[in-house]
């Protein structure tokens, strides 16, 4: 049956007829998800299809079967999946339309006795099987297109979804109604600033997400900042770290999506003050993350995405608020270190670890991680001190480059000359952490050479500056290490060969000849602009060399050498006419007087 067909049973007005209709259009399109693309069927079928989504609205809005009314919603979950044919979904009656079936319409005249919205009945035993059907073609609709979404705000869709997030503890919803109103959240807060604000300040989404992951993943609270798996016993004489049971695909699915809205509506917490109140439920949240770092599902690829959302939510978090992470009370077979509890740290250490092994997305996969080690190694000594013991344990392998090796501090300084900017910085970042901020113990962990990008940055290149505030260390320098230190190269961080000095046998005048010929070439590369010339500024940071600052090195080479560098400096169009006017006048004057050098009208 074709789109004509269908149409025309439509507008018979007959629910029967149009049931049938819509009945074979939906199984026929069922595994349909791309459209033709001939431009001049696809205008044809684009007008068949807006006409047959304007008469399935219509029918939604009569007193229809339960069956028909499926079939309906069933049509427009597949008509919306075209992005150009959506128009006649966007209008406001027809998101009203879809909201009352999806059960998140809500009452802008009524509210309850404790002063909150009240959400209008689509029917008093409601069919879950149309308001999932409602809730798809929402997301659907609201993914392609924008005057949707802004639809969808000024209908407060979202004060209906968190309304009906607030029973999550009942049993009445099954688990795609629920998956589908975090997955119709998330669109709206990914997409509309103001409403992730509202979600976060007026509707309280930091608590009101928290507590339905806390129910998703069946979670008990042994402390204020511990968490547990509810019925999960744990033994306390294994010596084996406490494993939990891996979660459900169908909790794992509803967790993500909770771990997405919540970064979206939390993505500048971390750079701004946060009150009493906040931090609490930041805390709370970082107590959960923890857990979410410790589990896993039952599929792999499952497990590394919840990990990696629920480290991306772990960054967001102030961070005042990451002291959750050491708070765990150290139980038979966890990681203990300063009497700490290190499981979770362990952890990101090990999965920052794996994802820089793969070399992929280094930046996507692995920088998270990475920068949420380095605050908490900044912020808890602790933490500091574990990671340095893992990372930069006392240094016995003074023969090799700092690059060369499969420890993690061969892999880290490698990252140290990453083509990108973002990963080269961070990797020096979290090492110069783990080194308390200190330049000499910096550059003998990884090199000058590796070194010289973040010191340069921070013009510490002369050394010095402000290492911060960290404690004292006892000294760490291996036997190994103390031998060698007068031999280590502190350009490449080892110690180098004997190597036949260059210059042996020349003579002073060679040695200046040598020295010119490095200066005209790299002023030959500059004026082609292959490099520009660089130099160590006051301050300690890299400034550009200008032509003054050659004059300069000119200056300081023997008066026979310089007639050669003259011709070889590269001077601004001002300076090159002054030059020539002040030439012209020495001219003039030797003529005029019969005196002078030749030589002093070509040094200038």
């Amino acid at each position: 049956m074709d789109l004509n067909a269908i149409i025309e049973n439509m507008e018979t007005g007959d629910q029967d007829a149009a049931l049938m209709a819509l009945q074979t259009y939906n199984k026929k399109m069922t595994q349909c998800f791309t459209f033709t693309t001939d431009e001049e069927e696809q205008r044809e079928d684009g007008k068949l299809q807006e006409r047959l989504g304007e008469l399935v609205l219509g029918f939604l809005e009569r007193d229809l079967q339960p069956s028909c009314q499926l079939a309906c919603l069933e049509t427009i979950r597949i008509l919306s999946r075209d992005k150009n044919n959506v128009a006649p979904f966007i209008t406001h009656t027809a998101m009203q339309t879809l909201s009352r079936h999806a059960g998140i319409a809500i009452s802008h005249g009524n509210v309850d006795c404790e002063g909150g919205v009240v959400l209008v009945p689509f029917a008093e035993n409601p069919d879950l099987e149309i308001i999932v059907e409602a809730l798809k073609s929402i997301c659907n609709i609201c993914l392609h297109n924008k005057v949707a979404v802004q639809v969808g705000q000024d209908l407060q869709l979202i004060v209906g979804i968190a309304e009906r997030l607030k029973q999550c503890g009942e049993d009445q919803w099954n688990h795609y109604v629920r998956f589908f109103d975090l997955r119709l959240m998330f669109l709206l807060t990914a997409q509309r600033v103001a409403m992730r604000t509202q979600l976060l300040r007026e509707l309280r989404g930091v608590s009101l997400l928290s507590n339905h992951l806390d129910a998703t993943l069946g979670l008990c609270w042994p402390d204020t900042f511990e968490v547990g798996r509810a019925g999960v016993e744990v033994d306390p004489d294994s010596e084996e770290p406490a494993e939990m049971p891996p979660l459900s695909r169908e909790k794992i699915e509803r967790a993500m999506e909770i771990l997405k809205i919540l970064f979206n509506i939390t993505y500048d917490a971390n750079r701004r003050e946060v009150d009493e109140e906040e931090a609490a439920a930041f805390r709370h949240l970082g107590a959960i993350l923890r857990h979410c770092l410790m589990s896993s599902a039952d599929a792999q690829d499952y497990t590394e995405e919840f990990h990696s959302h629920s480290l991306n939510l772990l960054g967001n978090l102030p961070l005042s608020c990451l002291d959750v992470l050491l708070m765990p009370k150290v139980q038979q077979g966890s990681i203990e270190y300063m009497g700490v509890n290190m499981d979770a740290v362990n952890m990101l250490l090990e999965y920052m670890e794996k994802r820089l092994d793969r070399g992929k997305k280094l930046k996507e996969t692995m920088l998270p991680s990475l920068n949420l080690l380095t605050e908490s190694a900044r912020i808890h000594r602790e933490t500091r001190k574990f990671l340095r013991m893992k990372v930069l344990p006392p240094l016995r392998d003074v023969k090799n480059l700092p690059e060369v090796g499969n420890a993690l501090r061969n892999k880290l300084v490698r990252l140290m000359t990453n083509i990108d900017t973002d990963v080269k910085n961070c990797a020096a970042e979290f090492l110069f952490v783990l080194c308390k901020e200190s330049v000499s113990r910096f550059i003998k962990y990884t090199g000058y050479g590796n070194a010289a990008g973040l010191l340069a940055a921070r013009g510490l290149l002369r050394g010095g500056g402000n290492p911060g505030v960290y404690s004292e260390d006892e000294d760490s320098d291996t036997e190994e290490y103390r031998e060698a230190k007068s031999q280590i190269n502190p350009v490449t961080g080892r110690v180098e060969d004997e190597q036949p000095n260059p210059m042996e046998g020349m003579t002073e005048e060679q040695k200046e000849l040598e020295a010119m010929k490095l200066v005209n070439m790299f002023d030959k590369l500059s004026r082609s602009n292959i490099i520009q010339p660089m130099m160590l500024g006051i301050d300690g940071s890299m400034t550009q060399m200008n032509s003054g600052d050659l004059r300069r090195m000119r200056d300081q080479i023997p008066q026979g050498q310089q007639l050669h560098l003259q011709t070889q400096l590269r001077l601004e169009p001002q300076q090159q006419e002054q030059q020539q006017e002040h030439k012209k006048e020495q001219q003039d004057q030797q003529q005029q007087q019969g005196s002078g050098s030749e030589d002093e009208g070509e040094v200038e």
